[in-house]
C-alpha cells in the first residue's frame, strides 16, 4: 500500500479565483504605483487596490494584491514582467 504522506504533487490551483500575490522591491515613491500599472495589464479587471508595507529598515516595499486569476500562463506573463522590469526583486 503507498503511503500517501509522500505525495509531492502540488496543489492544483482552480481557474478562475481570486489569487493574492506579494511583489518586493526597493522602496520608491512610484513603486506602488508601478506595480498596479503592470498588474492591470495582465489583469484587466483588477481594482487597483494595493496595500504597501515597508522594511523594518524601510530599504524595500512589500506590495500586497489580489487579482481574479484566469490561468497560469497569466500568472507566468505577470511574473516574468515584473521580475525583468529590474524594480522587483521577489514576487510571492
Amino acid at each position: 500500500m503507498a503511503d500517501s504522506s509522500n505525495n509531492q504533487d502540488a496543489p492544483k490551483i482552480v481557474f478562475p479565483c481570486d489569487y493574492p500575490i506579494r511583489i518586493m522591491g526597493a522602496a520608491a515613491p512610484d513603486f506602488k504605483d508601478f506595480v498596479v500599472r503592470v498588474v492591470k495589464k495582465h489583469a484587466r479587471d483588477f481594482d487597483g487596490k494595493a496595500d504597501v508595507k515597508a522594511s523594518r529598515t524601510g530599504k524595500y516595499f512589500s506590495v500586497h494584491v489580489v487579482i481574479r486569476a484566469t490561468g497560469e500562463q497569466q500568472l507566468k506573463a505577470l511574473h516574468e514582467e515584473l521580475k525583468a522590469s529590474g524594480r522587483v526583486q521577489m514576487v510571492l
